[in-house]
């Protein structure tokens, strides 16, 4: 199952990204993943392997979301994006040129990261 590797990697760069914000980040809410069709990500199991890849760290209560982006080829005889629904079987469903190039569907990418920041105490702010 490579989706713990996958998760393992999200969750390596949500920590870098929250140690590189402006704010304290105290905890991650969420983290929402876009994932195509033909990227090999299997949804149920990267739901299954979240717990395990999230432990010990900022993520650790964090909430997963997977949004599954459908596979779609470029058709130059169409001269467009055409979804298709099975990975080796890149033709054009509409005109039936075979094509290899795939616009999407392989998308494995952390979309966006809800996270909590340390607020600053107002009895510490400067007074002017």
């Amino acid at each position: 199952m490579h989706e713990l590797g996958l998760l393992t990697s999200v969750v390596a760069a949500v920590e870098k990204a929250a140690a590189q914000a402006d704010s304290q980040v105290t905890r991650v809410e969420k983290v929402a993943l876009d994932v195509g069709t033909m990227s090999e990500a299997i949804p149920e199991a990267l739901y299954g392997s979240w717990p395990i890849a999230r432990q010990d760290s900022i993520c650790a209560q964090a909430e997963l979301e997977v949004t599954m982006i459908p596979a779609s080829v470029y058709c130059p005889r169409c001269a467009r994006d055409v979804p298709i629904d099975e990975f080796f079987a890149l033709t054009c469903p509409e005109c039936g040129m075979p094509t290899g190039n795939l616009t999407h569907g392989r998308e494995f990418k952390i979309a966006w990261v809800q996270w909590d920041t340390a607020s600053e105490d107002p009895s510490s702010a400067a007074e002017s």
